[in-house]
């Protein structure tokens, strides 16, 4: 019997490695005789660099850059076939890089972002992939223009710092100063939300409260992305603002499409694409997956749902593993025929997930799956 076991992380307790370590433990103590492949996984959010990274043997880089504030932080991004730089904007960017008090989209920026990419631009670098989760950001991806080289002017023709507040300002667009190395360059960006740019269901109204946006803030925010999208408009001849996903991380995914021409896709599809996981389903008889917590949001664009939906592609049983699990939660209809929540020793939550504890719990709880099976 051949196994495919790919984890997701168990956020704050495994990473996606060390789960699948311990599965693969689990499964040869009741059976030695299985044969295992490992392929830690990633939905395109957190994780995704080092995911890809250590999948695909590729490298970590470090680099100074500004967070969204523009104070000087350490950030990082990954190389993957000498060609492609894997980046999380929430390394620049991040909601979870600024204190609660000092949240506020009106002064956010997405600079940090254009600062990882110029660097992987200065290394050779022509294919990026990028996460764009978490932000703190609604600047409707400025930041990052600006730290590529494009400036924006208010209507006396002062340039604006690119933030938040000042997409309202915005009066004219200068491209001249754009990297051209962008022009040869493609982008891939993992977006797992349909909101639009600006609107009731727009990057200020649905995601600004959670980043400290107030009601006339929020108001404020989606009057100056909208200003944005107009100016583009007039200035590129396109309106991007109603595509779905644009309003992503802040309206970055707006800028991402527009200005450097970029692909928006769910982030698990890209994962499974780079790791070539159907090839491998193709080849084995069951499939094992899991992450910390497995409840409704499991179904949409994440691990188990990718993997469950290749799982009915391709008539393979697929199996979850959790930390936690919803109550009489099923996932039969997204292909997970199965789930086991691993926490059966009534241990806290937080001793639950201590590493070590997680890893034998995980372990013998598949070890207890497997064993079952072969009585």
């Amino acid at each position: 019997m051949k196994i495919l076991v790919a984890m997701d992380s168990f956020k704050g307790s495994l990473t996606a490695t060390e789960a699948c370590d311990a599965v693969e433990q689990g499964i040869l103590l009741a059976d030695k005789n299985i044969e295992v492949i490992k392929k830690p996984i990633a939905d395109g959010g957190e994780g995704t660099v080092k995911t890809l990274v250590d999948a695909l043997d590729g490298q970590i880089i470090t680099l100074d850059l500004n967070n969204p504030l523009m104070r000087k932080i350490q950030g990082y991004y990954g190389i993957i076939n000498n060609k492609t730089a894997i980046i999380e904007m929430a390394v620049a960017s991040g909601l979870t890089l600024l204190e609660e008090n000092e949240r506020n989209p009106l002064y956010t920026t997405t600079y940090g972002v254009g600062e990882i990419i110029k660097d992987a631009l200065n290394r050779g670098i022509t294919d990026f992939i990028i996460a764009i989760g978490g932000s703190a950001t609604n600047d409707g991806g400025i930041g990052m223009l600006n730290a590529l080289g494009i400036n924006f002017f208010d209507n006396e023709g002062k340039k604006l710092e690119p933030i938040g507040e000042n997409l309202i300002n915005i009066n004219s667009i200068d491209l001249q100063g754009l990297d051209k190395r962008l022009i040869e360059a493609n982008f891939l960006v993992a977006c797992d939300v349909n909101n639009p740019l600006y609107g009731p269901s727009g990057a200020a109204y649905i995601y600004g409260p959670q980043k400290g946006a107030t009601k006339d803030v929020v108001k404020y925010l989606d009057e100056g992305l909208k200003n944005f999208s107009l100016k583009t408009s007039n200035l590129l001849s396109i309106d991007n603002s109603q595509i779905p996903g644009t309003g992503a991380a802040g309206g970055l995914g707006f800028a991402l499409l527009s200005y450097l021409n970029a692909t928006l896709k769910p982030g698990i599809e890209i994962v499974l694409d780079y790791l070539e996981i159907e090839k491998l389903i193709n080849n084995v008889d069951l499939i094992i997956t899991g992450e910390g917590k497995i409840d409704t949001q499991s179904k949409m664009g994440k691990v188990l749902s990718g993997l469950g939906n290749l799982g009915i592609k391709h008539n393979r049983k697929v199996i979850a593993f959790g930390g936690m699990v919803e109550n009489k939660l099923s996932l039969k209809e997204y292909g997970i025929s199965t789930i086991i929540q691993i926490n059966r020793r009534n241990l806290s939550l937080a001793d639950a997930m201590k590493k070590d504890n997680a890893k034998l719990l995980l372990r013998d709880s598949v070890k207890k799956y497997f064993k079952s099976k072969n009585a």
